[in-house]
């Protein structure tokens, strides 16, 4: 059934504001965070602007641990939303543990910073993977919108990120680290506001999953022989998200580093801020987002491959390609005579990263929201981000593993491994998408060249082409 148009924002559900806005502020507060974090770490006792001055292979062991656990607590995040408090109050009390993390984090204290990021961890936990369950609750799952519903969605996170690697990378850097802290936390209490403020969109979704089995409901059906292969071809999925993550999120970490001592930064008599470079990944999603999503739908209606395992694949291996450049970048910084690299290597690397990201990330959100059973969506987006975590905690790895190899060699390793990695999955895409049983079969309806643009985009009312 259509959704009235008093109920809708530029076609979408109005919910789907409330939870850009909320999760745009939220990310706001951990990517800001996440961009000073390791530069703190490693910054001297002595300096200006002081940190622990911890070695680097420290840092990113830290590093590693904690981006790992944030993603991890997903799982109990999830579990608590699907058997407890439902996805939208859980959402409320991670924000509420989220707001609390950040304003400790900025006490300049070894205390409260381990007590903030233990609060993070939980706050990120409980909310990250029921925000997104939300947003694929706002949309049947036939519903030809959801796809770029998830990208506006993830528009907004990139916003977010874009906004805190330019505004708390540069109060970290250039004012004093805990300032920086301080401003995430405000972005976090900014995000809480919008989501308390908004519910009166978001009746209809994210409430606790009811147990009607007295009344022969789902809640104690054993799932069914399709719902077991979905679950299969969604394991593997996951797997996919681990390598794809575990090279990608070099760049809070490795690539961090490498930028602040090894890219020439200097513009204009200007020395760029090292943090300022993570805001190249969200400002080119904002830049190329709706056009990657445009490419993958006309490609869709022209019945070409496009189901999202290939997008994932196809994503995984151009998000390596931007590994060969940090390759080339490592070799001039080898034969230049002042140890640099240029800085156009690594924005190129950056821009090949938000390419293939933009091939799966969103994707694989609306690929889980699609095939996971009802009373287990929580807990697989759960799964989902402690895969992400897993990922995050072998880039820590790596990273540390480049202090004794090399970035020459780690990122051309990396290169290398994701580019089979992607072919591989393309090897053995026929069975994988026999696994998911037509999941994604109905999500473009035939049309002729008349259809209009406002109806392409309306929910389908044919229930028979439903998938569960």
């Amino acid at each position: 059934m259509r959704v009235s148009t008093n109920e809708e924002w530029f076609g979408h559900p109005k919910g789907l504001f409330i939870l850009f806005f909320t999760e745009l502020w939220e990310r706001f507060s951990y990517y800001g965070m996440r961009a000073i974090l390791v530069l703190y770490m490693i910054s001297l006792t002595t300096d200006k602007n002081p940190g622990f001055g911890w070695d680097e292979a420290t840092a990113l062991g830290i590093y590693g641990w904690y981006t790992m656990a944030v993603y991890l607590a997903s799982i109990p995040g999830g579990i608590i939303a699907d058997r407890f408090l439902g996805q939208k109050k859980t959402v409320m009390l991670g924000g509420a543990l989220l707001c609390a993390g950040h304003i400790v984090l900025a006490i300049n204290a070894m205390w409260a910073f381990f007590l903030g990021l233990a609060l993070i961890v939980l706050g990120v936990g409980a909310l990250k993977p029921n925000i997104s369950t939300m947003v694929g609750g706002l949309y049947e799952p036939s519903d030809i919108r959801r796809e770029s519903g998830f990208t506006i969605f993830y528009i907004g996170i990139n916003l977010g990120a874009f906004l805190a690697a330019l505004l708390v990378g540069f109060v970290g850097e250039q004012i004093g680290w805990h300032y920086g802290f301080g401003l995430a936390g405000i972005g976090m209490l900014i995000g809480q506001a919008v989501y308390i403020m908004g519910q009166k969109h978001l009746k209809h979704v994210g409430n606790k999953y009811l147990d009607e089995s007295s009344e022969g409901g789902l809640s104690k059906q054993p799932l069914s022989p399709v719902e077991k292969d979905r679950i299969i071809v969604l394991l593997i999925s996951f797997l996919i998200v681990i390598v794809f993550w575990g090279a990608f999120e070099q760049a809070g970490g490795l690539m961090n580093i490498y930028t602040k001592q090894k890219i020439n930064r200097m513009m204009f008599g200007f020395e760029i801020p090292a943090s300022t470079f993570q805001s190249l990944n969200p400002l080119f999603i904002m830049m190329f987002g709706t056009l990657v999503a445009t490419y993958w739908m006309g490609r869709k209606r022209k019945n070409k491959e496009s189901s999202s395992l290939f997008k994932m694949a196809v994503g995984t291996m151009i998000m390596g390609l931007g590994f060969l450049l940090m390759s080339f970048a490592a070799l001039e910084t080898q034969t230049s005579s002042n140890g640099q690299a240029a800085m156009f290597w690594l924005v190129g690397a950056y821009f090949l990263h938000t390419i293939g990201e933009l091939c799966a990330s969103p994707v694989a959100l609306s690929f889980i929201t699609r095939l996971a059973p009802a009373k287990y969506a929580s807990i697989m987006m759960g799964v989902f981000f402690a895969c992400t975590g897993l990922g995050n905690k072998i880039a820590g790895l790596v990273g540390e593993a480049a202090q004794d190899a090399g970035e020459l060699q780690i990122f051309t390793g990396i290169f290398g491994f994701c580019l089979v990695f992607g072919l591989l999955i393309l090897a053995f895409l026929g069975k994988l998408k026999q696994l998911t049983h037509g999941a994604e079969d109905d999500l473009f309806p035939v049309a002729g060249p008349s259809t209009k643009a406002k109806d392409q985009f309306s929910p389908q009312g044919d229930e028979s082409v439903r998938t569960s």
